[in-house]
């Protein structure tokens, strides 16, 4: 029997046999906790209710290296999991910080969907044909530095808001382009307004990118109860085991979201490969490290402890070539 999903503003009370799964109130936020729940329902029967929680990252103005970075998405709703007024949490991986919360762990990490970024520009220009001096719109110090490193005759504007007010001001003319996650994209059903890609090798992008975390009480991943069962259904070993090599790097580097850190890593022919790289904030410098692991085999417990040495050994190499220098690390995680 297929469950059903329901949509509740703030907290609910719990009732016998619904799962409640709590989500920024974002319209990406829900439209990728819907996906989600979606899953979950169709796999273990359960009826499904998002809470919808404010956090001071969808209310404040200010950009992301001002307002400190990882966290801000996610004080309000761990909160709200340690309070019982929801079961679980979906958080994009990008936007939690590596620290572990005292008393919850991340259960579940589905299906990880495409980790890179995107132009989104007036006139379908590519980013080769943008012309010199264009104003170009992000409010990631990552894609700062980058757009930087290739591009230093273009005016960068750091800017906040969710994707139709950032897609809005290329639309009006205010921008010449716009750089967004095609996940994001992807999950509210705005590929249309993409203009090009950029590879990974051209933008590594942020640790866990396109990916989601099912975060819940410690304990509650364990048994064979709803909530362990949810977890279980839409786990991804791979994509679980990727970004938790990417994470290793943040972690390991002491750096939140706002240091210019990129990441990517994959599983290939039976190796875990990693690459990182660490941006000089204005651009003009990068230091890069890649390492691979060979893990027994596929399952999760082999993969993960791959995931963490090669982690390791990335961070180790860009230390000891001299990051801590070049970027501001050592930042809340």
């Amino acid at each position: 029997m297929t469950g059903a999903v329901r949509r509740a503003d703030g907290a609910a009370e719990r009732r016998e046999g619904v799962l409640r799964v709590g989500t920024r109130g974002s319209a990406l936020a829900v439209a990728q906790t819907t996906v989600v729940a979606q899953a979950i329902a169709r796999a273990t029967g359960l009826d499904v209710e998002l809470i919808t929680i404010t956090t001071h990252g969808d209310t404040s103005r200010e950009s992301l290296s001002e307002l400190g970075g990882t966290g801000v998405f996610a004080t309000a709703l761990r909160e709200a999991l340690l309070a019982d007024e929801c079961d679980l949490l979906v958080h994009s991986l990008k936007d939690l910080p590596t620290a572990a919360a005292p008393g919850l762990v991340i259960g579940a990490v589905p299906k990880r969907a495409d980790a890179r970024d995107t132009l989104c520009a007036r006139d379908g220009l590519t980013f080769e044909n943008l012309p010199e001096g264009a104003r170009v719109g992000t409010g990631s110090p990552r894609r700062i530095a980058q757009l930087k490193s290739q591009r230093p005759d273009l005016e960068i504007v750091d800017i906040r808001g969710n994707v139709d007010t950032r897609l809005g001001r290329v639309a009006e003319g205010d921008l010449d382009a716009v750089v967004l996650a095609a996940a994001g994209l992807g999950r509210l059903g705005r590929l249309e307004a993409v203009t090009d890609y950029f590879a990974l090798s051209q933008m590594p992008t942020a640790p866990g990118q396109g990916a989601l975390a099912l975060e819940v009480r410690a304990g509650d991943e364990k048994g064979r109860g709803p909530i362990a069962r949810a977890l279980h259904a839409v786990d991804h070993v791979t994509t679980h085991a990727v970004v938790t090599a990417e994470r290793a790097v943040l972690a390991g580097l002491q750096a939140g979201c706002a240091a210019p850190i990129g990441a990517t890593a994959l599983v290939d022919d039976g190796l875990l490969f990693l690459t990182a790289s660490v941006y000089r904030p204005d651009g003009s410098e990068r230091i890069t490290a890649s390492h691979a692991a060979t893990p027994d085999s596929l399952s999760a417990g082999h993969l993960d402890a791959a995931a963490r040495d090669v982690g390791e050994r990335v961070v180790s190499e860009l230390l000891g070539a001299g990051a801590a220098g070049l970027a501001p690390l050592g930042s809340t995680r």
